[in-house]
């Protein structure tokens, strides 16, 4: 049966009070992540000093290098649950930074939120009487979401499994419950072709370089049959040697973005036509690689949703109501991927400053002291939507049965644009 409104307000006042009381150890930790920043898949000093904050919790479990070399799983479970059904939920860790500027996504305060979360809530259920169902807390460490898709990784190595419910937040300019992160796949096209002297006898050569520049061309032509929240961005990689010799290798580097799975299929399919028809052009050959881990876009759940917002209102947050803000697609995460497994949400929240993300003045910003009551009252607002699934089974059943018909529209959606591309 679940707590009453009292009873469960009077967990949440706890809740707040352990992870109050915790503030030094968590700023020294967000702080010694941000000061080391490191890559996807290179963060050893950042997975190191997670598993250190962990192990010297009192009641967890600590599995260092978890299924990938700087993933890393805590769990704690009370004394005595070991019978019966248990819901685990689930805190997510995100710690790789960006290339030059450090922490310019404010990944060390994800990192602090989801460890902060966890700690609160496995401290106030510890010492909670007649729990109306059996808990586990599982903490997962993910790499990796700048490039390459850690969360991915995790899913398939089976990292996921057995989770009821999943929660992580991400820095911004905003509070917000939601934002539409899209789907997302990167590609390489490679173009081959021949060198060839390019002012004594280019006829010998065959141009790659042009067969680089028409495709970028036909791209951008693609744009104007391509839907207002479509993306199609990129770079090309390698042009050539020297002037005087046909190219006879060229590379671009693209990202792919649509709302959905279902629109990705068919955008990467006319991206295809493009790729091949400047190789078809120019008598190149071409390659096309996939990265090995697209992105999928968030699968809602307002029931989550509504009650991290009631949460978050309840501790002061002031959620934007811009428009501009609320539907404008912007960025991807491999988190997506994790909320077609799993129900689960990922808010955003405000740090202290209107700097925008990926640039040195956010890296500044999260590494700054004036973050540090957002991101607690963010974790917050985690831990307590977390102790209101968990205290009352009704809202879990809902959480669940929201899940399972969102995930078969998107099913249904996405068998359906196959059928289109096909």
């Amino acid at each position: 049966m679940s707590l009453s409104c009292d009873e469960l307000q009077d967990v949440k006042q706890r809740l707040s009070s352990c992870i109050d009381d915790s503030t030094v150890k968590l700023r020294r930790l967000s702080e010694d992540i941000w000061s080391c920043a490191e890559l996807a898949y290179q963060e050893h000093k950042s997975h190191d000093r997670l598993v250190e904050f962990f192990t010297q919790e009192t009641g967890w479990k600590v599995d260092a290098h978890f299924k990938l070399p700087t993933a890393f799983r805590a769990t704690w479970t009370p004394a005595g649950s070991n019978h019966g059904h248990v819901v685990n939920v689930g805190f997510l860790c995100e710690y790789d930074a960006l290339p030059g500027i450090g922490h310019a996504c404010g990944h060390n305060l994800i990192a602090e939120v989801g460890a902060a979360a966890a700690v609160g809530f496995k401290d106030v259920l510890e010492n909670t009487q007649d729990l109306p169902v059996q808990v586990k807390v599982t903490v997962l460490g993910t790499p990796a979401e700048e490039d390459g898709g850690g969360k991915i990784d995790l899913l398939n190595e089976g990292a996921f499994d057995n989770m009821d419910v999943v929660f992580m937040a991400h820095p911004l300019q905003d509070d917000a419950p939601y934002l539409p992160l899209v789907a997302e796949h990167d590609v390489i096209i490679k173009y081959h072709g021949k060198a060839s002297h390019a002012s004594a006898y280019p006829w010998e050569g065959v141009n790659a370089l042009d067969a680089a520049v028409l495709c970028y061309n036909s791209l951008s032509v693609l744009r104007q049959q391509m839907k207002p929240d479509w993306r199609v961005h990129g770079i090309i990689k390698h042009g050539g040697e020297k002037p005087n010799i046909i190219p006879a290798f060229t590379q671009l580097e693209y990202y792919l973005r649509t709302p959905s799975r279902a629109e990705l299929l068919l955008l990467k399919s006319k991206a295809e036509g493009c790729f091949r028809a400047a190789a078809e052009a120019t008598g190149c050959r071409v390659e096309v690689e996939y990265s090995k881990n697209a992105f999928d876009n968030i699968l809602r759940n307002k029931t989550l949703e509504d009650l991290y917002e009631n949460n978050g209102k309840a501790l002061g947050m002031e959620f934007t109501t811009d428009e501009e803000v609320l539907n404008n697609a912007s960025g991807s995460t491999d988190f997506g991927n994790v909320t077609f497994v799993v129900p689960g949400i990922h808010p955003y929240f405000y740090i202290g400053s209107k700097a925008l993300n990926h640039t040195e003045e956010y890296t500044v910003a999260s590494g700054d002291d004036r973050a540090q009551f957002f991101t607690l009252r963010t974790a917050k607002a985690l831990a307590m939507t977390a102790l209101d699934v968990l205290l009352r089974p009704e809202l879990l059943q809902r959480v669940k049965q929201e899940f399972t018909e969102a995930k078969e529209k998107e099913e249904r959606t996405l068998r359906g644009g196959h059928t289109e591309q096909t």
